[in-house]
């Protein structure tokens, strides 16, 4: 099982992803792309979720980025919790540049179950 966010995660994350095929998603996910920058010891990885997928870099349609530490990016990406999210944005774990907005659409917009499930399977195979 790879380390999360390390390039065996990622590549992980990449088979996953295809083997899911079609997320069907409602159309504030599958228009909505977010960069996110992850900060922990060893630096900064850059991801993004672009069109209800994670994707390693960053997303050249992206309009906002987020910037976190990896154990808020996993509650809030993985697990789906929404308090978390909301904690962590009111204390500063989680910074934005960009337009607001696009946070607004991901807060109100509800995953697909197709969508929970990729998630889950990535959550199962993340260390």
């Amino acid at each position: 099982m790879p380390a999360f966010l390390t390039e065996d995660w990622f590549a992980t994350v990449e088979k996953l992803t295809a083997e899911a095929g079609d997320l069907n998603l409602p159309p504030a996910l599958a228009n909505l792309a977010i960069n996110l920058v992850v900060t922990d010891a060893s630096g900064n990885t850059e991801l993004a979720l672009d069109g209800g997928k994670i994707q390693k870099g960053l997303s050249s349609n992206a309009k906002t980025t987020l910037n976190m530490d990896a154990e808020t990016l996993r509650k809030v990406f993985l697990e789906f919790d929404m308090a978390a999210a909301m904690q962590a944005f009111m204390t500063g774990k989680i910074k934005v540049q960009g337009d607001m907005s696009q946070l607004m659409a991901l807060q109100t917009a509800k995953p697909s179950q197709e969508q929970k499930d990729l998630f889950k399977k990535v959550l199962e195979h993340t260390a």
